[in-house]
């Protein structure tokens, strides 16, 4: 399991950095400019440690559903991405925008960004990590007059 728990980090955490891309380097670049007096300048950002902490976000969102949920389907991998998604993205978009001076539309992007990151992590997730078929095949049970069953001992001959 944590082979799949560690390969699913990885994929997770370059969707994400891709999405992270779109989402603020593109969409809301704009609305980054108009508030550009909230950031530090790109060449003082942290980005070492930016990477870091999605890095270690995405161990713990697979981590959580790879050893604590069950059973591990795509619906349910779906869901929980979802669920998660709503959560942090609510915290993260509306969150922020009741206590600093940002856009409302820069929190909604934040909020949908979120969810969308999330329940892209969960479609990884079912199609990573997953529990294995059972394959079980209906066989009729053959009985043949004077042969005992496995459960029994056959009786022993005294001899």
């Amino acid at each position: 399991m944590l082979k799949k728990i560690l390969l699913a980090t990885l994929a997770v955490f370059v969707v994400w950095e891709i999405l992270d891309f779109i989402i603020h380097g593109v969409l809301l670049a704009p609305l980054y400019e108009q508030t550009s007096h909230l950031w530090r300048p790109m060449e003082e950002m942290k980005m070492l440690v930016m990477y870091l902490t999605v890095l270690i976000a995405a161990f713990f969102f697979v981590a959580v559903y790879g050893w604590l949920l069950r059973p591990k389907t795509m619906k349910n991998a779906l869901l929980y991405g979802l669920l998660f998604g709503l959560g942090a993205g609510t915290s993260m978009g509306y969150g922020t925008y009741a206590m600093m001076d940002i856009p409302y539309w820069m929190a909604f992007g934040w909020f949908l960004g979120t969810t969308v990151e999330a329940v892209v992590a969960g479609l990884l997730l079912g199609a990573i990590i997953r529990e294995p078929e059972v394959m079980v095949t209906e066989q009729p049970i053959e009985h043949t007059p004077g042969q005992h069953s496995a459960e029994k001992p056959p009786p022993t001959e005294a001899g």
